[in-house]
């Protein structure tokens, strides 16, 4: 009974997550729009936190309520994974036209994405090099000051941001906004993904119980795929719309966010967390061989056509049958999942 009650709040919470998400983004774009933010920072800053605002939720709770490390950063990994090879890649697919980008997406937000991950991993390395932790070989117990580095981190990409725009000029908006009823709807939102979380937190732990599915595949696999799907439609109705480097800037935008904020807040709000880094690197390691095969393929025209579409889905199939091997013991290149 267990197992069908963990199956339908899954079900429910993943609807919530869409629905609260996509009220989270339209408040937050209504809002950026009535205080002059420039379109980058509306794109690459207020959209990706709002679209990412689930992963960030999930990754804080399970550490802070649950005491679970391995469910939120599975979720966040998971997530970023799902981000650079499904949403391009069903956007392109579902395009009028091929989805295009340009120099700024594939050179500049590239380069801080890499340093993004980069940075994550040092945390990790520096924990297990000075923060052991007797519960495996691998183990680090985090503390919250060294959490604190990418979200400083995060802080230098806002500023670079707003740097870029620094001469904008708001355009007068074309319609009038009700600005204390928005900021009721992204309370009321936020309150929606808070509780699906919990929803999915729930999930889990059943389904890691009756099945022996280990936390952090059960977070890199079905909890990512959830939490992404605000992106997804984000990204969805940009390209559809011909706006290719819009799309791809939110996807960006989330995988930097997810990376810098909303793994280290649940390490820094838990006041330090364990972390196994025989699971997160090769986890991380394939995020990098991901994001080399999304950016290769853009940078060939500058745009994603439909066959190279097909070949990021298949990348992400490859890496959906690899975590089921993991889990049914048959390979086990990922020591301790």
């Amino acid at each position: 009974m267990s197992v069908l009650l963990a199956t339908v709040v899954t079900i429910v919470a993943t609807a919530v997550v869409w629905q609260g998400s996509e009220m989270l983004e339209e408040a937050s774009h209504l809002l950026s729009g009535h205080y002059g933010l420039p379109p980058v920072i509306q794109g690459s800053v207020v959209a990706a936190i709002g679209s990412s605002f689930p992963e960030l939720s999930i990754a804080v709770l399970s550490v802070v309520i649950h005491d679970t490390f391995d469910l939120g950063v599975g979720a966040v990994v998971g997530s970023a994974v799902f981000n650079v090879l499904v949403i391009p890649g069903v956007s392109a697919l579902l395009a009028e036209d091929e989805l295009n980008a340009n120099r700024d997406v594939v050179y500049k937000e590239a380069l801080f994405y890499m340093l993004s991950v980069a940075s994550l991993l040092l945390v990790f390395s520096l924990g297990v090099i000075y923060y052991p932790d007797d519960s495996a070989r691998l183990a680090t117990d985090i503390p919250p000051w060294l959490g604190m580095l990418p979200i400083a981190l995060y802080g230098l990409y806002v500023f670079i941001q707003y740097a870029d725009t620094v001469e904008y000029v708001a355009e007068p908006l074309s319609q009038s906004v009700n600005v204390r009823r928005e900021w009721g709807l992204l309370a009321l939102s936020l309150l929606l993904v808070l509780a699906a979380v919990e929803g999915f937190v729930y999930g889990a732990d059943v389904f890691a119980t009756a099945f022996g599915i280990p936390e952090a595949v059960w977070g890199l696999t079905v909890v990512a795929a959830a939490t992404s799907l605000p992106d997804t439609l984000v990204s969805v109705r940009a390209a559809r719309k011909g706006r290719g480097i819009t799309s791809l800037g939110n996807v960006l935008g989330s995988n930097v966010f997810d990376l810098l904020v909303a793994v280290p807040a649940g390490i820094v709000l838990a006041g330090g967390a364990v972390v196994n880094y025989g699971v997160a690197v090769p986890m991380m390691a394939f995020l990098v061989v991901a994001t080399v095969a999304l950016f290769t393929l853009l940078r060939t025209d500058l745009q994603l056509s439909d066959r190279e579409a097909v070949v990021l889905l298949v990348v992400y199939a490859l890496f959906l049958c690899w975590m089921v091997l993991e889990t049914a013991d048959v390979v086990a290149f990922v020591p301790g999942l």
